[in-house]
């Protein structure tokens, strides 16, 4: 399972409620996608949040 390399996000599981409170399983993805960024001094293709991308916390190279 993929996971976020600077935030560490990773797929949530739980349970989707009906009206009638039927449950059932579900899970929730983080929006990955592999990008190159500098890991202490050297491109690394590595996976990262959109959400990271946006917020600027790495940048690509």
């Amino acid at each position: 399972m993929a996971k976020d390399f600077v935030t560490g996000k990773k797929t949530t599981f739980g349970n989707t409620r009906s009206h009638a409170l039927n449950s059932s399983s579900r899970s929730w993805k983080p929006n990955l996608q592999k990008v190159r960024i500098l890991v202490n001094g050297k491109p690394k293709r590595v996976w990262v949040s959109t959400k990271t991308l946006k917020s600027g916390k790495v940048t690509r190279v």
